[in-house]
């Protein structure tokens, strides 16, 4: 039982020791926590799959205190994203918006689809008919032929 507590101590530690550092964060707390909102907006260039709210890597940092420099001098949301686009391109989103340079990625699965629906359609009515049934020739042949 108390190994459980010092051990739930020991993480609260670790966790506080991991947090940001406070001299990072902007004064004004409505500003913090537009930026922080911001963060998750975000992809991180390196990690690709997380936003610069979850990555630790060096450029994340960079990108949140870019971020926040942003805020804090009154830009909005799309005035950020904007700057950073061109910066790094779209991808920085982690929810692109729709434009004919990104449309093939956003209509290709709807498009591989259709296309399996139709392929599958096709071959269905390609089948072939069901064979005829033997006569009674044949019939007859066919029991010669198990019976030896």
């Amino acid at each position: 039982m108390r190994l459980g507590r010092l051990l739930t101590i020991v993480a609260a530690l670790v966790c506080l020791a991991a947090a940001e550092d406070p001299a990072e964060q902007l004064p004004n707390r409505a500003q913090e926590a537009h930026a922080r909102a911001l963060f998750k907006e975000i992809r991180c260039v390196v990690c690709q799959n997380e936003s610069i709210d979850d990555s630790d890597a060096e450029v994340a940092g960079n990108l949140r205190q870019a971020v926040r420099a942003q805020v804090a001098e009154g830009q909005s949301d799309q005035q950020i994203k904007a700057f950073l686009v061109q910066r790094y391109g779209e991808f920085i989103l982690m929810r692109p918006t729709f434009s004919p340079a990104n449309a093939l990625l956003w209509l290709s699965p709807f498009v591989i689809v259709l296309a399996g629906a139709g392929l599958l359609v096709f071959r269905a009515r390609r089948a072939p008919a069901p064979e005829a049934s033997l006569t009674d020739a044949e019939e007859a042949k066919l029991r010669e032929l198990k019976d030896f």
